[in-house]
C-alpha cells in the first residue's frame, strides 16, 4: 500500500513539473519577438477591437506589433504607438488603416506605403489614417436603404397600375 501510494505520488510530481515547464515556456514566449525595431504613432476615431500586441502588418506580412494605446486628452482620439521591424523603412506619407485579420478573425494595423523619397524617424507619426467601419453602422444603411427601396418600388408601382373603369 505504502509503494503505491509513493507510485502515484511521484508520477503525479512528474506530471505536475511537467506542466509547470509548458507554463513558463508560453508566458516566456507570449507576444515577443526577437526583433528590434522603431516606434512610430499614429491617432484614430476609432480602434475596434485593436489592442496591445496585435499585429502590424505591410502588404499581409507581419512587421512590427502594437506597443500600447491611448486616449489623446485633447483630440479625444485613439493613439497606438506600435513597433515597426527595422528594416521594413516606411515612407513619410504612408497611411494606417484598421483592418480586420480575415472574416472572423481579430483587427489588425494595416500600414500602406506612400511614395515620398523621405522615410519615417524611430518615434514618427502617421498622419493619414481610416478608422474600422462599425458593422452596426453598414447594418443600419443597408436596412434603411432597402426600406427606402421597397417603398419607392411600391409607390412606383402604384402610380403605373391603370385606373379602374367605374
Amino acid at each position: 500500500m505504502a509503494s503505491r501510494n509513493l507510485s502515484e505520488l511521484i508520477a503525479g510530481a512528474a506530471v505536475l513539473s511537467v506542466a509547470v515547464g509548458f507554463l513558463g515556456y508560453a508566458v516566456a514566449n507570449t507576444g515577443r519577438t526577437g526583433t528590434s525595431g522603431y516606434n512610430l504613432v499614429a491617432r484614430f476615431e476609432r480602434i475596434d477591437g485593436l489592442g496591445v500586441g496585435s499585429d502590424v502588418r505591410v502588404a499581409g506580412v507581419k512587421v512590427g506589433r502594437i506597443n500600447s494605446t491611448r486616449i489623446d486628452p485633447a483630440s479625444y482620439q485613439a493613439e497606438i504607438s506600435f513597433t515597426v521591424q527595422g528594416d521594413v523603412k516606411m515612407p513619410e506619407d504612408s497611411s494606417a488603416e484598421i483592418a480586420s485579420d480575415g472574416l472572423l478573425g481579430g483587427k489588425v494595423l494595416a500600414l500602406v506605403p506612400g511614395g515620398s523619397e523621405k522615410m519615417l524617424a524611430n518615434n514618427g507619426r502617421i498622419t493619414i489614417t481610416q478608422s474600422p467601419a462599425s458593422l452596426e453602422q453598414l447594418l443600419g444603411k443597408f436596412i434603411f436603404n432597402v426600406s427606402d427601396l421597397s417603398s419607392n418600388v411600391q409607390k412606383s408601382l402604384k402610380e403605373n397600375q391603370p385606373a379602374k373603369a367605374p
